[in-house]
């Protein structure tokens, strides 16, 4: 046998008995992250990571810068006394500067300014945010709300990553036919706790991104199970207490 014939039975018998290469396929999305991924997409969100905005709410100013995961919030409002208030919330934390002077705040101040200026943020980014890591989707059921069919999904947060709201207790509805997120309710235990209704209106595109406002509503007794909020809305037993509204709303993707 000559060494070519030699290295050529070498090779096909390496080959007989190496293993095939496997193909890894991508797990399957389950139904409610199908939604929420939807959910996303319809809202045009899927960039949110890599962009910037700015808006108006309350008459306060706020911007907000996403790359890659290094943000930045800021909030900027005059008080009653005509002095600037700065507010910048960042990976480091929060730090506030009154006429341009930083102001030494406790741990509890701090802490109360920085769940203000995220929260506006966070629901203003709505439903980006369900897709985080903290995040737990559990999918509830299909059911009617003013003769549409929702899906309704639950949302909870793992303590590690979930803030100190992580106990905090989220339910979406997403209409079955294009996904939009037209209401919201959540059941909260900071600041006194208490639950909450939104139903989405004012709906309008800013540079392709759904933006909408909303009615805020509360039921008569906030200690009631939420999974049962929806049926009080259609029943018209819940309480107006405001309106969340978005102004001066300018998107740009970086």
């Amino acid at each position: 046998m000559n060494l070519k014939t030699s290295a050529l039975l070498l090779s096909f018998f390496a080959m007989a008995c190496s293993s095939p290469q496997k193909t890894e396929k991508a797990e399957p999305k389950s139904q409610v992250q199908e939604i929420v991924d939807n959910a996303i997409t319809f809202h045009g969100m899927d960039d949110l990571d890599n962009s910037s905005f700015t808006l108006t709410f309350r008459n306060m100013d706020y911007t907000y810068i996403n790359q890659d995961g290094m943000y930045e919030y800021t909030r900027t409002q005059t008080d009653s006394a005509g002095r600037v208030i700065f507010d910048r919330m960042d990976n480091d934390g929060l730090i506030r500067k009154i006429d341009g002077d930083t102001a030494e705040l406790t741990d509890e101040r701090r802490a109360a300014f920085t769940r203000s200026v995220n929260s506006v943020i966070y629901f203003f980014r709505l439903p980006f945010g369900l897709n985080d890591p903290a995040v737990n989707k559990t999918f509830v059921r299909e059911t009617e709300i003013k003769g549409k069919t929702y899906y309704e999904i639950k949302v909870t947060f793992t303590q590690e990553g979930g803030g100190e709201d992580f106990d905090d207790v989220f339910l979406y509805w997403f209409d079955k036919e294009d996904y939009s997120m037209d209401y919201l309710a959540y059941l909260y235990h900071t600041d006194g706790g208490g639950m909450r209704f939104r139903e989405a209106i004012n709906q309008r595109r800013v540079n392709g991104i759904l933006i909408q406002d909303y009615v805020n509503l509360k039921p008569e007794d906030e200690g009631m199970d939420i999974m049962t909020i929806a049926e009080l809305y259609e029943a018209g037993e819940l309480k107006l207490l405001s309106e969340i509204i978005n102004e001066n709303v300018v998107f740009k993707k970086r």
